[in-house]
Order: structure tokens, then sequence, then C-alpha cells
């Protein structure tokens, strides 16, 4: 007998239920989303980037970091996220509204920068994290960054720009290290990676 009609019935209803379980129910569920107003201010959580930190995403993603680092705080009970300080509550869906694309990440080769910029505020800090991982967290396995800085040879003043950096990782005298544009929207974006603002929907049951 010839059962290819039923053969692709049966194909369709799969994909269909896929379909519906994976994409449409979640959408419906997820795809009114609004941002909420801030307990005691006049403002709201989540707001889009904007700026210099919007730019630095492109070079986030440009990086490859998304490769070593999430953007996902687990919740208590499934994992140590909380306990290691990588944020005080769970990351929810609303976290995540206004990302195109979602950069949750797929390993943990680095510590999860969700709450990056309420950790480390200190944009010095980030540059030089960049430059060279070695300087701020010794025995990082993290690559340095140093393609996004320059090295240029002081002329009058130096740069207030110019990282200050440990006597050893110093270049030769008269000349400087600046961050080129692109490290700076990087840090701007880093420092903006801040979901720290209590959710009700985030409260453990």
């Amino acid at each position: 007998m010839n059962h290819a009609a039923t053969i692709f019935v049966g194909v369709m209803l799969t994909f269909a239920s896929a379909w519906l379980g994976l994409v449409f129910l979640p959408y419906l569920q997820l795809g009114n989303i609004e941002p909420v107003a801030i307990e005691g201010s006049s403002d709201t959580y989540p707001k889009p980037l904007g700026g210099l930190a919007a730019q630095g995403r492109g070079v986030y993603v440009a990086g490859g970091c998304v490769y070593c680092h999430t953007q996902q705080i687990r919740p208590e009970g499934f994992g140590a996220d909380i306990e290691r300080g990588w944020g005080p509550r769970r990351t929810v869906a609303r976290d995540y509204m206004y990302d195109r694309p979602h950069l949750f990440g797929t390993n943990r080769t680095g510590p999860d920068l969700a709450n990056i910029g309420a950790r480390q505020p200190s944009s010095k800090w980030h540059h030089l994290h960049l430059y060279n991982p070695r300087i701020t967290s010794p025995g990082s396995v993290m690559p340095s960054f140093r393609y996004l800085y320059e090295k240029r040879k002081i002329t009058g003043e130096p740069s207030k720009l110019a990282l200050e950096l440990p006597e050893e990782w110093k270049p030769a005298a008269g000349y400087e290290i600046v961050p080129t544009a692109e490290a700076r929207a990087l840090v701007a974006y880093l420092q903006a990676l801040d979901h720290t603002t209590p959710l009700k929907e985030a409260e453990t049951p």
C-alpha cells in the first residue's frame, strides 16, 4: 500500500507542533513585554542602548566575546551564578527585550557578563583588562585585545585617554597606549550591562 499521504501528513503535523511549541506559544507569552516603572523613580527598565554603547555591542559581537562569555544569570538551584556575585537575581525575558540578536552565549570560559557594568564600573579597569587581561586578572586565559589600542609617540602633553599601565607593560619612553574608537565603544557597552533592577517575575517563587 502507498502510505505517502499518511507520512506526509505526519511530517507536517510534527513540524507544525514543533513550530507551535517553540515559536508561536513563546511569542504569545513574551511578545507583549513592556518596560516597567522603577519603584521610587520616574524612570523605566529596561532601556534600549544608545550612542557609544550601541556601537560597542557591535564590537563585542565582532570580537567573538559571545563565544567565551554568557549574559544570563541562572536561578538558584541551577548553578552558583548568584553565589559567585554575578548578579543579585536571575535574568528574565524582560532583560532582553531590546536585544537583537540576543547574546546569551554558549560557553563560560570566562565569567558571565550580564551585570559586568554594575560589578566593574571603572572604564580604566576595562581598558587594562582588554589590553592585557593578565594585568587585572592574573592567570586569565582570555586573549589580549591589544589590536583595539594604538601605540603612538607623545607630542606635547600626554593624552588624557592613555592607559595607566604597570611598569612591565609600559611602552618605550616617549610613547603611550591610547584606546581606539572601537575600544571606547566596547567599554561603554560593557559598562551598560546592568540587569540588577529588581523585577517581580525574577523573584524566587
